[in-house]
């Protein structure tokens, strides 16, 4: 029992020390490094909001905040599966040295993203505050819920791409195109409420449709749907089971391919 309790520590602290090697490598020698993450879903955000609402007309009130309430989430999202593809190989030479889970090492840039998500919801509040609205008691337990299910999704698909990337280079291709083929497919830009009724089933086929809605929902209104939070989180198990059991059938020829 000791032993184990002394390994879990050990791999606890292994993954707060890489977490914060990526922390440090991301903002090193950047004085605006925060400022620059948080600019990039606020470009789109305002690019979106050209194009939708003063182009298009699309009508809706408050669209910026509801952009913003999506696309925050999103980017952490993003960033991970995108980063996911050449993790392993930017870490080749500590996975060749040193005996360690190889499954840590994904695990560390969907936490250090995580972290980052967080640290920018200040700028949601500072959003509702501009529009006359404040956060809602419902974000202290419903943040830690979404934070966890994404934060198991987000990893299982993350395990998922750098493992079958070590030994088909050529997904890390597919995956940038899967992910700006899955944002237009996700209700980020637009209500789900917009999607004719006979293709709406189609959209919340998407396991990400139902986790960017809650969070829109929990931002904008404090609400939190059971049922959305169920079938999301049953999504999220699904995807760390595949990616899990992907990773454990390869991770004994990382060694080999790097």
């Amino acid at each position: 029992m000791r032993g184990k309790m002394r390994s879990f520590e050990n791999y606890r602290d292994l993954i707060a020390v890489l977490t914060q090697k990526e922390m440090k490598v991301r903002y090193k020698s950047s004085v605006f490094g925060y400022c620059w993450s948080v600019a990039h879903p606020l470009a789109f955000a305002f690019v979106y909001f050209i194009a939708f609402k003063i182009v298009m007309r699309i009508q809706m009130e408050d669209y910026t905040l509801f952009l913003i309430a999506g696309l925050f989430p999103w980017q952490w999202f993003s960033s991970s599966v995108s980063a996911a593809p050449t993790i392993f190989l930017a870490n080749a030479s500590i996975i060749k040295r040193v005996n360690f889970p190889r499954n840590i090492i994904p695990l560390t840039t969907v936490l250090q993203d995580m972290i980052h998500f967080i640290l920018s919801m200040p700028v949601i509040v500072v959003f509702l505050f501009v529009y006359h609205q404040s956060p809602s008691l419902s974000w202290l337990y419903g943040i830690p819920v979404l934070l966890a299910i994404q934060l198991i999704m987000t990893y299982g698909v993350a395990l998922l791409v750098s493992s079958i990337n070590l030994f088909f280079r050529d997904f890390e291709r597919l995956t940038s195109i899967f992910i700006t083929l899955l944002f237009y497919c996700t209700p980020i830009i637009y209500p789900e409420t917009m999607v004719p009724e006979r293709f709406r089933s189609l959209i919340y086929c998407n396991p990400l449709s139902l986790l960017m809605v809650g969070w829109r929902n929990l931002f904008l209104h404090g609400a939190l749907d059971p049922k959305t939070l169920a079938v999301s989180f049953a999504y999220a198990v699904a995807f760390y089971a595949v990616g899990y059991f992907v990773y454990s059938k390869l991770a004994w020829k990382f060694a080999e391919v790097l």
